[in-house]
């Protein structure tokens, strides 16, 4: 988070507020939060899975907590107390309010607590968060994907999770999870030997032990996550705006599919991924409300994507590649695939036309250029063939094309997904598809998974890989430090600063940009 310019502040907030409910549970470990092993029903009731803050923009906020019981959320923020929803085992214990009316480029404190049926109040917390300036001040955030893959989760002898201190001590105003934010189809054991012989060590609950495929199952990843010390101190101070992918669900799915896989009883992969993006929107503090009918896999779904406004410098546009998702296919068809979607589609390149930020960041869970194999299939929308957009290539070519037709300036894309990290540079001199500006691609992740890569590019858009930095082996854990994030600082001028960092913080690849104008 930015500096603040008066840390004890307390902002007073003037405007209606409204609320939503959300849920979750936890288990014993060490290296964890003391609070996360209370025990509900003992006294007063506690935040077992800490708090969060989310899609902050320049007038509104969406606070997140969980509650050891029943009990109906508060918030204060300066002299006065919202009281938000009641929560209980529907929404498994957790519950979101919505702030609006706030002011651009102030920094707000808001004190989080449950109340239980007798009235008592419960254990307090305290989240940070600053909207998003009306002027052209300065900014920044950072991003990455991929937390508690292959097996890699809590381990209590390393610390657990430091990479999140990491990017906290870069103080963004902002976090974007761009995918991969729990790992549902990947078991965790207690303990995991590597190459050289050292023993991993993780923390182990019920849920975590196998593929999810219950709700219960589902929640678990994400109380697990949240029982880490460093995951709830970064978001208690750092908003988040996060997008899924597949592992919510399970490894590449899409919708339709049938899984192969004895793990699983259940194998039709839209009654898992019903019950993963049920869990999924009760523990992430995404504004509720976006509601876009049903999607593919046939369930009621409120939209994940959504343009988050930042202040005159950033717009941010967080993408969904995965609900209106095409079958995975080697990706060769003359016509048209999605990935997006018609209504995605139709929306990102609407906002970003009208979009009067200087920098139009979009958020993409699924890379560009980068070919990601499904055995012989394809899991991006790169072919591995180099010449013209082919399948789901074709409407990523169309919102490329209609971005130079409306001739919108300053789009970067920022990425996790593919376990390394990376700048792309892509340009039509190098392509075989050329109805578009140049622009740049930065890849990020993961932050708590096996690290891998480097993959092979595909040539379609003319991506030139400027940088990369990936694992020493596949399947690297967290201990050998290849962990990744990006980072962006925009200054008053507007010039954007990319910079792709290591667990250490270590910086390594950076590249100012200046912004063009119209």
């Amino acid at each position: 988070m930015a500096a603040m310019t008066n840390p004890g502040r307390r902002a007073v907030l003037g405007a209606a507020l409204t609320a939503t409910a959300a849920a979750a549970t936890t288990t014993p470990a060490s290296a964890v939060s003391p609070s996360s092993l209370r025990t509900a029903g003992r006294g007063r009731l506690t935040l077992p899975s800490g708090i969060q803050t989310g899609d902050v923009d320049t007038r509104s906020a969406v606070l997140w907590a969980r509650s050891s019981g029943v009990g109906r959320m508060h918030a204060r923020i300066g002299r006065q107390v919202v009281r938000g929803p009641w929560v209980g085992p529907d929404t498994d214990l957790t519950g979101k309010l919505v702030l609006p009316g706030l002011r651009p480029g102030v920094e707000y404190a808001a004190d989080i607590w449950f109340e239980d049926e007798r009235g008592r109040e419960g254990e307090r917390a305290t989240a940070h968060f600053r909207t998003g300036s009306s002027g052209r001040a300065a900014t920044s955030f950072v991003w990455t994907g991929d937390t508690a893959g292959q097996g890699w989760g809590i381990n209590p002898d390393l610390g657990g999770m430091t990479a999140y201190r990491t990017m906290l001590e870069t103080r963004p105003d902002f976090f974007v999870h761009a995918g991969d934010t729990v790992y549902s189809d990947g078991p965790i054991s207690e303990t995991v030997t590597e190459p050289d012989g050292q023993v991993w060590r993780n923390v182990v609950t019920p849920e975590v032990s196998v593929v999810a495929q219950d709700l219960d199952q589902f929640r678990g990843r994400h109380r697990y996550n949240r029982m880490d010390e460093n995951v709830r101190a970064f978001s208690a101070d750092v908003p988040v705006l996060a997008q899924w992918d597949d592992h919510e669900t399970c490894n590449n799915w899409y919708p339709g599919e049938i899984l192969d896989d004895e793990r699983y009883t259940e194998r039709r992969v839209d009654v898992l991924a019903a019950r993963a993006r049920r869990a999924w929107q009760e523990y992430m503090p995404i504004t509720p409300g976006h509601v876009s009918g049903r999607g593919r896999s046939g369930f009621a779904e409120g939209r994940i994507y959504r343009k988050v406004s930042r202040g005159a410098h950033l717009d941010v546009f967080c993408l969904d590649m995965r609900t209106s998702k095409d079958p995975n296919t080697p990706g060769l068809e003359p016509d048209l695939r999605h990935i997006l979607g018609p209504e995605q589609t139709e929306w990102l390149i609407r906002e970003v036309t009208r979009s009067r930020a200087t920098w139009k960041v979009i958020s993409a869970d699924l890379p560009l250029g980068i070919v990601v194999p499904d055995g012989a299939a394809q899991e991006s929308l790169s072919n591995a063939d180099p010449g013209k957009p082919l399948g789901k290539e074709l409407e990523i070519a169309r919102v490329l094309a209609a971005f130079k037709r409306h001739r919108v300036r300053n789009v970067v894309w920022v990425t996790a997904d593919v376990h390394y990290c990376a700048a792309h540079h892509y340009s039509p001199e190098r392509a075989a598809f050329t109805d578009f500006d140049p622009f740049w691609e930065f890849v990020a992740g993961p932050i708590n998974a096996g690290t891998f890569g480097p993959n092979a590019m595909d040539a379609t858009f003319g991506p030139e890989v400027v940088f990369s930095k990936a694992a020493d082996y596949p399947n690297q854990s967290p201990r050998g430090g290849n962990q990744f994030f990006g980072h962006v600082a925009i200054d008053a001028s507007g010039l954007f600063t990319a910079s792709l960092r290591n667990t250490a913080g270590e910086v390594l690849f950076s590249r100012d940009l200046e912004p063009q104008r119209r």
